[in-house]
């Protein structure tokens, strides 16, 4: 699925990747874990490339992805949620779920179709559709960032601590909203960031703990489909 080979990212002339390799395997839920600072936006950030390499190479099956300028790489199945969500305020919920759709040049049957699968993996996002962008909670806010991910994140699905800051419920029916994930995009891969390790409980297949800007271990926590 996604490899990355010997990744350096300097921001302002300081290292916070320093020679990352890891392999986030088809199927899996993978945690990268770390205290703040540790590098874990930065690795997605430069996944998705809003950061540029200063070493190393990351690619997705067999594009490279560093070849590939950061606006392109939705097209290539990346779902994104940063940890601020960013959602339109002026747009209604749904208009931000079918932008990235839309912007990528999908019809809109095919649209359509993404919405009514994105609704039955995040069913909470239904009764919010018709609301203003600025009017959700953070915690809806984070629900509605999750399903804009997914309406492109057909092979791949980056999260950036999603859970800090949900309220137990939220956090709860966050967490069965990935589970619905591999129901419906059973080969996907969806990447997972958090501070507190905790949060996640049992959903990580694998976890990675980064630390320094270094990976310092990779632990399978039960078998991968």
């Amino acid at each position: 699925m996604l490899k990355i080979d010997s990744v350096t990212v300097k921001i302002a002339g300081i290292a916070v990747l320093r020679g990352i390799r890891t392999e986030f395997k088809a199927g899996s839920l993978v945690a990268v874990v770390g205290r703040n600072g540790a590098g874990k936006t930065t690795l997605l950030r430069a996944i998705m490339g809003l950061l540029p390499l200063t070493e190393g190479a990351i690619r997705l099956n067999d594009v490279n992805l560093v070849s590939q300028p950061g606006y392109r790489r939705a097209r290539e199945g990346i779902g994104y949620a940063p940890e601020d969500r960013v959602m339109f305020p002026t747009l209604s919920v749904e208009e931000n779920l079918r932008l990235p759709c839309q912007i990528l040049g999908m019809s809109r049957s095919d649209v359509d179709a993404r919405l009514e699968q994105t609704l039955v993996v995040v069913p909470q996002l239904a009764e919010l559709l018709c609301r203003s962008g600025s009017a959700l909670s953070g915690g809806q806010g984070k629900m509605a960032a999750l399903g804009r991910a997914l309406m492109v994140g057909t092979k791949m699905v980056l999260l950036d601590e999603p859970f800090q800051g949900l309220a137990p419920v939220l956090a709860n029916q966050y967490a069965e909203s990935l589970r619905r994930v591999r129901d419906f995009a059973p080969n996907s891969c969806v990447v997972v960031t958090e501070s507190n390790r905790s949060l996640l409980k049992d959903l990580p297949d694998e976890t990675v703990i980064l630390e320094r800007g270094e990976i310092q271990s990779s632990e399978v926590e039960h078998a991968i489909a």
